[in-house]
């Protein structure tokens, strides 16, 4: 493999299709920017970052100078990637909730924020947060055709809202958080109860909540006490043989028990566990859980899924459906955004960018080989899918904990019927790309490659090398890896890297070893690729 310094470097990709969110929780900010594809009807997010807030810390009626000094410090850093990203300031959404729409100086912070950082804030009513957090809903899970009910709890509110294929029948905001309710609970646990009973009960809820046919809760409460559920409140993974077992899902009986436990006297010890449990939401943990167990007891709720989308995907369908008109379907794509809900599930925020900026390197690797005209084989937009699909799923495997995670992403693509839509042959394919990204290569007189016909063969080995250099390359962590270019000489094939704040590149960890380790992979894929397609492999790293 060569490499080359690069002194003039390409310039960005397009930026008219990349959109942002801001979601102005009184717990927490976040930030989600996306990349929209409107022919194939679906997003892609490519950058995320949460600040942990609270707005209502020293007042639940206004916000304080120090609310306004974090607030601030905070969305000075989403300004700093958002531009980083060159996103068009008219494809930017900032919204705000409950601590903002009812605090006193309401004008004045938002004037604050306009003149300060350039961000212009849409105070959200209740009933418009809780549309926007069933748009997000219907972005992950495939509830369309069901009549839906969408529980969201968040620092300072907890949105209802009943809907089918996109329209909203019901929608209603209760003044009931899980911060607002540890700021007032200085009473005991049954205080908290008789309090959101009450606030229950004078509500239109009981009356117009009705008739759902599903249940699903999205918030980060309600993601942590699913959490909680399934890992037994701190202990091992449930793991099977060859697979990974979760379903997303709890009943009343799993959350009462660890209301239960929330709730017990466990002294100094207990409430260590919890802080190590529940990291910064330990905090508010006991009144989010009490007030999810008193609302499945007073609508009748017997289980509950839970979807990791929610307001910030919810504004981003809402911009799209507004730019894109008729080109963006709430429904469409299921087969897509299924591959997307399961690399969300099983990998966490660093693996999840990880798996992005892997996609990103094969697809352009991908089109640049697309355009050559010396394959007796013809790539096409399936082919591509199922390679940025073994991307993004590519490291799911280490959730299991088990050595050889390449082994075990196929074992949970293969056997665990997440991918809505594929056929069998597709999902093998899918599995069997992520099997083989790393170590070992293919050998295709071996099963099961040797049933595959020989354009079959083929296919499976371009997409098969793309997806090893990419999972190699993908490893640097200083990288600004949306900025890659695949170029095609006589001689040659070039891949241009370019890296965010010119930093020297590191391929792998720090360490000696591992970067020596990493060279030497990169040499064996780039022979691989001179083997297939007759030209060198050259790398063109930032000077």
């Amino acid at each position: 493999m060569n490499s080359q310094s690069n002194p003039t470097l390409p310039p960005p990709p397009s930026p008219h299709h990349l959109f942002t969110s801001i979601d102005m929780g009184t717990n927490s900010f976040k930030l989600l920017i996306v990349h929209a594809d409107p022919t194939l009807r679906s997003f892609l997010p490519i950058d995320r970052l949460k600040e942990p807030v609270v707005l209502s810390r020293e007042s639940p009626t206004s916000i304080s100078p120090q609310s306004q000094s974090r607030a601030i410090h905070s969305l000075r850093r989403f300004k700093s990637l958002i531009l980083s990203h060159n996103v068009p300031s008219n494809q930017i959404r900032c919204v705000a909730t409950e601590a903002l729409r009812r605090a006193e100086n309401q004008n004045n912070f938002v004037e604050t924020v306009l003149n300060d950082v350039g961000l212009k804030i849409d105070v959200l009513e209740g009933e418009e947060e809780a549309r926007l957090v069933y748009l997000g809903v219907l972005q992950f899970l495939p509830v369309f055709e069901r009549e839906v009910l969408c529980i969201d709890i968040g620092g300072g509110s907890t949105e209802f809202v009943v809907g089918k294929r996109g329209e909203v029948k019901f929608a209603v905001s209760l003044k009931l958080g899980h911060v607002n309710l540890t700021q007032m609970s200085v009473g005991s646990v049954e205080e908290m109860r008789e309090h959101i009973r009450r606030v229950i009960d004078e509500s239109t809820l009981l009356r117009e909540c009705g008739g759902f046919e599903v249940v699903v809760g999205s918030s980060g409460t309600i993601r942590a006490i699913e959490n909680a559920v399934f890992s037994g409140y701190g202990s091992d993974l449930c793991r099977e043989e060859g697979g990974y077992k979760r379903d997303w899902r709890f009943g009343k009986r799993e959350l009462s028990g660890v209301v239960e436990k929330l709730c017990s006297e466990g002294g100094d010890e207990e409430l260590i566990r919890r802080e190590g449990f529940f990291g910064r939401r330990a905090e508010f943990i006991v009144a989010g859980a009490v007030l999810l167990e008193e609302i499945f007891e007073a609508l009748g709720i017997e289980e509950m899924e839970v979807s990791e989308y929610a307001l910030a995907e919810g504004v981003i369908a809402d911009s799209l459906g507004k730019a894109f008109g008729g080109l963006y379907d709430l429904n469409a794509n299921a087969r897509w955004r299924s591959v997307m809900r399961l690399a969300t599930r099983l990998n966490g925020k660093k693996r999840m960018n990880h798996a992005i900026h892997c996609a990103n390197i094969a697809k352009e690797i991908f089109v640049g080989l697309r355009k050559c005209n010396e394959f007796n084989v013809v790539l096409d937009d399936k082919d591509l899918e199922y390679l940025e699909a073994a991307c993004f799923l590519h490291n799911i495997g280490i959730i299991t904990g088990k050595k050889g995670y390449h082994k075990q992403s196929y074992h949970i693509i293969k056997n665990g019927d997440h991918l809505y839509s594929y056929t069998g042959e597709e999902v093998e394919l899918i599995a069997l790309l992520t099997r083989y990204q790393r170590k070992k290569f293919p050998k295709l007189d071996r099963a099961p490659f040797k049933n595959f016909a020989e354009k079959a063969k083929r296919k499976f080995i371009i997409m098969c090398l793309i997806i090893r250099l990419s999972v190699l390359l993908q490893r640097s962590e200083s990288m600004d890896l949306q900025e890659v270019e695949f170029l095609e000489s006589a001689n040659s094939f070039k891949l241009v890297l370019k890296q965010q704040n010119q930093e020297p590149l590191v391929i792998g960890s720090q360490d000696e070893a591992e970067e020596k380790s990493d060279a030497l992979q990169l040499e064996q894929e780039a022979e691989h690729f001179k083997r297939l397609f007759k030209k060198e492999m050259v790398v063109v790293f930032p000077s």
